[in-house]
C-alpha cells in the first residue's frame, strides 16, 4: 500500500492501513510529515517515484485535482482534448520530483516517467473534487495502464478506520473486487457503480445537504443570540426540530422520482408567503439574511411557475439549469 499526500486526512488513512496491517509506503511533496507514520512502520519515500514503484495500490489524497496532476504527471486534463497526445509531446512542463529517471533523481525525462509507473497498479483517487475531474482522470490513467478508483471520504480525520468512517468508492469493478478488504481498513466503504465521477457526485450532495444544515442552524444561533440566549441552551430544540424534519425526506424523495409534489401537508405557496416573516425578523433583530434569502427567492419563483398548491419537494426541479437534463416540473397540482 502507497499513501501520497500526508496531511490530515492522508496521514490518518496511512495509519488505518497501518493499525490493520498493510506495509505501507507514504510520500508527501513537502518532506518531514511521514515521522511519526515511520515511528508506526511505515516506509518513507524518497520520491513520489519511488513511493509508485513500493506498492499495487497507490492511494492518493492530495489538496485538489491540480495537485494530484502534478504529482502524477498528468497534463491539466481538464484542458485537453486528447490527453495521450499532448502527453506524449516533448517539452511539457515536469512535475516535482518526477523529471529524469524512474527513481526521480532528476537527470533528464519528462511526466511520463512517473506516469509510466502506474502501469499494472490501481490508482484509488481519494482527493475531492469533480465528476467531471474524476472521469477524466479516470480515462487518463486508464492509457497509463492503470485500474482507477476515485473515492469521497464522508468523515473528518479523527473518524478513519472507525465505525462512523465512509468512504464511497466508483470505477474499475474489478478493481474494487480485488482490494475492497483493504480499502475497508479506512471505514466502511460503499462501491457506486462504474462510473469514476459517481463517488464525487455523491460526494459533493451530500457535502451540500451538511453545508445547507449548517447554515441553517449558524443562522438560528445568531438569531437567539441577539437576545443572548447561549447557543448551547438552544441547540437542544435544533437538533430535536432537525431530526423530526429529516423524517421528511423520504417522501419528498418519493415525490420528486414520481414527479408528482401533489401530497402536501403543508403547501408551497403558504410557506413563501410565511418565509417573509423570517426575513424580517432577521432585519429586526439584526441579523444577515444572507443565507435564507435564496431560499425565499425559489420559493416565490415556485409561486410563479403555478407550482403554489403543491409539496415544496417541487422546488428541486426549479434547481436545474441544463434544459436538456431536467424534467418539466408537475404543474397541475
Amino acid at each position: 500500500m502507497t499513501v501520497i499526500g500526508l496531511g490530515a486526512m492522508g496521514r490518518a488513512l496511512a495509519g488505518a492501513f497501518l493499525d490493520n496491517g498493510h506495509p505501507t509506503t507514504v510520500w508527501n511533496r513537502t518532506a518531514g510529515k511521514g515521522g511519526e507514520l515511520t515511528e508506526r512502520g511505515a516506509t518513507e519515500a524518497a520520491t513520489v517515484a519511488e513511493a509508485i514503484a513500493a506498492s499495487p495500490i497507490v492511494v492518493v489524497c492530495v489538496l485538489d485535482y491540480d495537485a494530484v496532476r502534478e504529482v502524477l504527471g498528468a497534463p491539466g486534463v481538464s484542458d485537453l482534448a486528447d490527453l495521450a497526445d499532448v502527453l506524449d509531446t516533448p517539452g511539457t512542463p515536469e512535475a516535482p520530483g518526477t523529471s529524469g529517471t524512474p527513481d526521480g533523481s532528476g537527470t533528464s525525462g519528462t511526466q511520463g516517467t512517473v506516469a509510466g509507473l502506474l502501469s499494472g497498479r490501481t490508482l484509488v483517487n481519494l482527493t475531492n473534487g469533480t465528476p467531471r475531474q474524476a472521469r477524466e482522470l479516470a480515462r487518463w490513467a486508464s492509457e497509463r495502464g492503470a485500474d482507477y478508483l476515485d473515492g469521497g471520504i464522508m468523515a473528518v480525520p479523527p473518524m478513519i478506520g472507525t465505525p462512523g468512517s465512509l468512504i464511497l468508492c466508483s470505477g474499475s469493478p474489478e478493481a474494487f473486487t480485488a482490494h475492497e478488504r483493504t480499502l475497508s481498513a479506512t471505514g466502511a466503504v460503499s462501491y457506486l457503480g462504474e462510473d469514476a465521477g459517481r463517488a464525487s457526485l455523491y460526494d459533493i450532495a451530500l457535502l451540500s445537504a451538511m453545508y445547507g444544515m449548517f447554515g441553517g442552524f449558524f443562522h438560528a444561533i445568531a438569531m437567539v443570540g441577539s437576545e443572548k440566549v447561549p447557543a448551547t441552551e438552544f441547540t437542544p430544540l435544533v437538533v430535536s426540530w432537525l431530526n423530526a424534519m429529516i423524517t421528511s425526506l423520504p417522501g419528498m424523495a418519493k415525490a420528486y422520482d414520481a414527479n408528482d409534489h401533489s401530497a402536501a401537508a403543508s403547501n408551497l405557496g403558504m410557506q413563501a408567503e410565511a418565509f417573509v416573516n423570517l426575513l424580517d425578523a432577521s432585519g429586526e433583530q439584526g441579523v444577515s439574511a444572507e443565507l435564507l434569502e435564496p431560499m425565499g427567492t425559489l420559493l416565490h419563483r415556485g409561486v410563479a411557475a403555478n407550482l403554489g398548491e403543491g409539496d415544496i419537494s417541487a422546488l428541486i426541479d426549479l434547481l436545474r439549469t441544463d434544459p436538456a437534463g431536467s424534467r418539466t416540473p408537475d404543474r397541475t397540482t
